[in-house]
């Protein structure tokens, strides 16, 4: 069990085991010896779900990354490919199997699509010679995948350019995991709904119900609603730069499913750093998750809160190790023995956010740094969004990384309702001339995802938004905060505002504003059988399940976090999303790269 997927209202350990068995289940029907052969994007959200040791318990001998030409030489009956269903993938497949054709002894090759199987990579398959080569060929429904006690993700990296730009497969994905979540946690009997996206997600749903005839779902509710949430609802969050602890990190070294890699220099104990010699050259890799107790604690702070709190810990501590000297009878002894595990993981766990700590700290108080916040924090509270950016043109001058001024440029246009022509037209002209013609299908796709584009109508709407949700407050308290503006010191993230007013007074009370922002917005109810009719006691919390269809930054969910711990008799989140992001893993979603 991972203690720390139970910790709250919703136990998303009962997930977990089930896509675990469904995974061993399919592993024993390939009897014998196994190697596995991954799609390397798939190694980190399986890392989730199972390790090693519950693979090898049904016989996986090897495992190997898809790569092309020969298989490595592996003494095993069965080959099975774990791989998302892409046709450059096939391809790839189909040269392993042929050259182990020539090997040898024959393998039973095997290939279980994550998380559908497609029609297209079969014929493929057949096209190339191969498909008769795979005893079974099946999918693997790993459609959410749980990150921590009240976070789930399909980890789905173009999920936004599929949503907005393409085709919308990923939206078939996230209504499936939400029968899945159905499945295990009983009927959601109130579904609300903003955007595009969202209604055809319901609508999804509602028609799956419908199909799926069999037994009554008599599982006792555990959610009270659903909130569908469009990215293109609000554009302007992600392209903001995080200001808690977990969202500098992901800003500046980037989280992938729970890991992250840092220079580990930093983490050298002093008596080795002395020398100069013998330093690491690996990068440090930690797991970043509420099962360590410290993290669990600053993980949404406002990163200016975060010092406090780790020199308190400090002296905690240092304290309880002195207690070693107040130790005189055997019994007392014995007890200080016994919580020395644990106090020597919170002085291990106290030192590596220390490190961390100092390595944002160097980013965070540089003088470019300081500029991009300024620039950013004025676009976000109404101050000359309607003109050229002299920062911007700074940047472009000095040919700042280009996702950076992307970021910049997008952010003013979000926060203008879109740029006057002219002064779209001069930031274009200078982004191509200073990095490339061939960046001209990025603004393209940036255009067409409403990012950037021309101020229609001339009007712009977002002051009244901000105004009527609220979105921009100039005294923000950091350290004990009253507000979820805290996470971009100083506004508040318009998604999770949307969230904060649906569960009080409701969205009547915004009609106006929401029918500004696009897309349709929706409730609708999923009858419950006789029985199961939810009735709460006096100060219960409700359980909102909120689906981010295209993206969630992890300032959001530490907002939602924030809104969870407050008063009794409101509202607990859980927080589902096509992807984990941040703004420039976002923008680099869209960029075309260059042939």
């Amino acid at each position: 069990m991972a203690a720390h997927l139970s910790y709250g209202r919703v136990n998303l350990n009962v997930l977990r085991e089930a896509v675990r068995r469904e995974l061993r289940e399919f592993l024993d029907k390939c009897a014998g010896s196994k190697a596995i052969v991954w799609d390397e994007y798939l190694t980190g959200p399986f890392g989730l779900i199972a390790q090693y040791s519950l693979l090898k318990e049904h016989e996986v001998e090897k495992m190997f990354t898809l790569k092309g030409s020969r298989l490595p030489a592996a003494d095993v009956k069965n080959i099975i490919f774990f791989v998302r269903p892409r046709l450059e993938l096939m391809d790839i497949i189909a040269e392993n199997v042929l050259s182990e054709d020539k090997r040898g002894p024959a393998r039973d090759f095997h290939i279980l699509f994550v998380p559908r199987r497609s029609l297209l990579c079969e014929q493929r398959l057949k096209d190339l010679g191969v498909l008769g080569s795979f005893i079974h060929r099946e999918e693997y429904s790993l459609d959410l995948i749980p990150f921590d006690g009240d976070l789930l993700s399909m980890e789905s990296e173009g999920a936004f350019k599929e949503c907005y730009l393409e085709d919308q497969t990923s939206l078939y994905h996230a209504a499936k995991g939400l029968m899945t979540l159905q499945a295990l946690y009983g009927t959601i009997p109130q579904i609300f709904g903003k955007g595009e996206c969202a209604r055809q997600v319901a609508n999804m749903m509602i028609r799956m119900k419908r199909e799926f005839t069999g037994s009554q779902n008599s599982i006792f509710p555990v959610f009270d609603n659903l909130l569908l949430l469009d990215r293109n609802v609000d554009l302007l969050t992600p392209l903001a730069t995080q200001l808690t602890y977990e969202g500098l990190i992901d800003e500046i070294y980037g989280i992938q499913n729970s890991y992250v890699k840092l220079p580990p220099e930093k983490f050298v104990p002093k008596k080795q750093g002395d020398g100069g010699k013998d330093l690491p050259t690996e990068a440090k890799k930690l797991q970043l998750n509420s099962a360590e107790e410290l993290y669990a604690e600053i993980r949404d702070k406002n990163f200016n809160a975060v010092g406090s709190v780790l020199s308190k810990k400090a002296k905690v501590i240092s304290a309880a190790f002195e207690e070693r000297h107040n130790a005189k009878t055997v019994g007392e002894i014995k007890q200080f023995v016994s919580q020395l595990p644990h106090m020597q993981a919170a002085r291990g766990s106290l030192a590596n956010h220390t490190s961390i700590a100092e390595l944002i700290k160097d980013v965070t108080t540089s003088e470019d740094f300081f500029d991009k916040l300024t620039v950013e924090q004025e676009f976000m509270s109404g101050i000359d969004t309607d003109k050229v950016n002299s920062y911007i043109e700074d940047c472009i001058a000095q040919k700042h990384p280009l996702i950076k001024v992307l970021r910049l440029v997008c952010l003013q246009s979000v926060c203008n309702s879109g740029l006057k022509q002219k002064v779209l037209d001069y930031y274009k002209r200078e982004i191509l001339q200073t990095y490339g013609y061939e960046h001209i299908l990025t603004l393209y796709n940036l255009e067409k995802a409403g990012l950037l584009k021309p101020q229609t109508g001339g009007r712009n709407n977002y002051p009244t938004i901000r105004k009527t949700l609220r979105l921009w407050m100039d005294d923000v308290n950091e350290q004990n905060p009253t507000d979820i503006s805290y996470v971009y010191s100083g506004y508040a993230p318009l998604s999770v505002r949307l969230a904060q007013l649906l569960s009080r007074p409701g969205w009547r009370s915004i009609e106006e504003v929401l029918r500004m922002l696009p897309g349709p917005h929706f409730e609708e109810r999923q009858p419950l059988p006789t029985g199961l009719q939810k009735k709460r006691q006096p100060g219960e919390n409700r359980v909102t399940l909120i689906f981010f269809l295209g993206g969630v930054t992890f300032a959001e969910i530490a907002a939602l976090r924030f809104l969870s711990q407050l008063e009794d008799g409101g509202t607990e989140y859980v927080i589902a999303t096509t992807k984990l992001m941040n703004g420039a893993s976002w923008i680099e979603s869209l960029m075309e790269k260059p042939f």
